[in-house]
C-alpha cells in the first residue's frame, strides 16, 4: 500500500481535488491522507472541514495555521505556522507522495515541508501564470519541488518544461474543475433556490472578488468601483461569494456584508457555497463577474460571460466567453454592458473550454501509480532546452 497524502486548505481546492480524492481512497493499492489546513479550520470562512467529513472521508490530520490578521504580516507568520506543522506531519506519517493543488501559501508551505523530508510531490495546475498575484511566484517555485507535474492546457505544459522540468514527468490533464460539472449531478433550479434561499430572476449575476496581492492597498477601492457599477444596474440580482484569507481579504468581505444589507432584495451572500452549489448556482446565472480563477477555467462551460477585472488572473489562457477590462468604473461598465448584450452572447455560443481534458482525475492517479511502481527519483536533473 502507498500511502498519500493530499493537501487542502479552501473550499475551492477541495471541490477541485474530490475527484482525485475519492479514486485514491477507493485504489486497492492506495492509503489516503488527508490533511486539511488553512481555510477549513476557521470559522470566519465556514469551518469547511465539515464537508469533507459529510462527503465521507477521513481527516488524517487538521494543521492549523491561521493567524487573525489581515496584512502581509500575518499571511507570513501564519506560512511559519504551516511550515512547522508540516514539518512534523510528515516526519511521523511518511507518505510515499504528496499531492499539491495550484499556488496558496499554504500549499507552498505543505511542498517545502515535504521537499526537506525528501518526499516526492505531484503538482496540479503548474506553469499557469498570474501577473497581479503572489500566486505567480509560488506556483512557479512549486513546480520546482515537484516531481510529477499536470498542466491543465498545453501552453503550460510547455512553461513547466522551461523551467527545467523533464518533458516525460509532464502531463496536460486538462482541468479538474472542467471534469467536475461533467461528472456531478447538479441541483434543479428549486433544489437549489431551497438551499441557499434565493430566487433566480434573469439578469442574475455571480460576483467572487479576491485583493490583488501584488498591489499596496487597492483592494477597497477597487472592489468598490464594481460596487457603484452593480448599484447603477438596478435590474441585476447578485450572488456574492466572499474572498479568500489573503491580505486585505476582509475589507472585501466587510463591503460586501454591507452593501448586502442595504441591497437584500435582490442580493445576497455566501461564506461558502460548496463545489455542488456553486457550480449548480452557474447553469442559472446571466453572468459572471470579479477576478476568481474559476471565471475563466470553469464557467466558460455554461456558456455565459465572464468578466474578468484588473491584473489578478493577467496571463491565463482564456475562452472566447472571457472579457478582461481594468479596474475603472468606466472599464468595468464597459464590459458588463458587452457581456450582456444579445450580440456577444450569440457570438460566444458554442464557445470551446481550453481547460477541457479527457479523464482528468483518472488520468493523474494512473500516472501516480505508475510513477510509484517505478520509483521517482528524488534527485532531479534540469531539463535544457534549445535556446535561439
Amino acid at each position: 500500500m502507498k500511502k498519500i497524502c493530499i493537501v487542502t486548505g479552501t473550499r475551492a481546492e477541495y471541490g477541485l481535488l474530490k475527484p482525485v480524492i475519492e479514486k485514491v481512497n477507493n485504489a486497492e493499492n492506495m492509503e489516503l491522507q488527508l490533511v486539511a489546513t488553512g481555510m477549513h479550520l476557521s470559522p470566519e470562512f465556514g469551518l469547511t472541514y465539515r464537508e469533507i467529513e459529510e462527503d465521507g472521508f477521513s481527516i488524517s490530520a487538521k494543521i492549523e495555521m491561521l493567524l487573525s490578521s489581515d496584512t502581509g504580516a500575518g499571511a507570513t507568520k501564519s506560512m511559519g505556522v504551516a511550515l512547522l506543522g508540516f514539518a512534523d506531519y510528515f516526519e511521523g506519517k511518511r507518505p510515499d507522495l504528496v499531492i499539491i493543488l495550484g499556488d496558496r501559501y499554504e500549499a507552498l508551505m505543505a511542498a517545502t515541508a515535504a521537499m526537506m523530508a525528501r518526499i516526492p510531490i505531484a503538482h496540479i495546475h503548474g506553469g499557469e501564470t498570474t501577473q497581479g498575484a503572489v500566486d505567480e511566484a509560488i506556483r512557479h517555485s512549486i513546480t520546482k519541488m515537484s516531481h510529477l507535474h499536470f498542466t491543465t492546457t498545453q501552453e503550460y505544459r510547455n512553461r513547466v518544461i522551461q523551467l527545467g522540468e523533464q518533458p516525460q514527468n509532464v502531463y496536460c490533464v486538462g482541468a479538474l474543475g472542467v471534469e467536475n460539472i461533467k461528472a456531478v449531478s447538479l441541483l434543479d433550479r428549486k433544489a437549489l433556490e431551497d438551499a441557499i434561499q434565493f430566487t433566480f430572476r434573469p439578469p442574475t449575476v455571480m460576483v467572487t472578488y479576491h485583493p490583488v496581492t501584488l498591489e499596496n492597498k487597492t483592494a477597497a477601492e477597487q472592489f468598490g468601483n464594481l460596487l457603484h457599477v452593480i448599484e447603477r444596474h438596478g435590474e441585476l440580482q447578485v450572488i456574492f461569494t466572499k474572498a479568500n484569507a489573503d491580505p486585505d481579504g476582509r475589507i472585501v468581505n466587510q463591503m460586501i456584508d454591507d452593501y448586502v444589507e442595504k441591497n437584500r432584495t435582490r442580493c445576497a451572500v455566501y461564506t461558502s457555497l460548496g463545489q455542488l452549489r456553486y457550480l449548480s448556482a452557474l447553469q442559472f446565472c446571466d453572468l459572471v463577474m470579479g477576478n476568481s480563477s474559476s471565471g475563466i477555467i470553469e464557467v466558460p462551460s455554461f456558456g455565459i460571460p465572464t468578466v474578468n477585472i484588473g491584473d489578478r488572473q493577467k496571463g491565463r489562457v482564456s475562452a472566447d466567453s472571457v472579457i478582461h477590462c481594468g479596474n475603472e468604473e468606466t472599464d468595468i461598465e464597459r464590459a458588463l454592458i458587452q457581456a450582456m448584450s444579445p450580440g456577444f452572447k450569440d457570438n460566444i455560443r458554442g464557445t470551446v473550454n481550453p481547460y477541457e481534458g479527457k479523464h482528468t482525475s483518472k488520468q493523474i492517479v494512473e500516472v501516480i501509480e505508475e510513477a510509484l511502481e517505478r520509483g521517482i527519483d528524488i534527485k532531479k536533473k534540469f531539463y535544457d532546452q534549445e535556446m535561439d
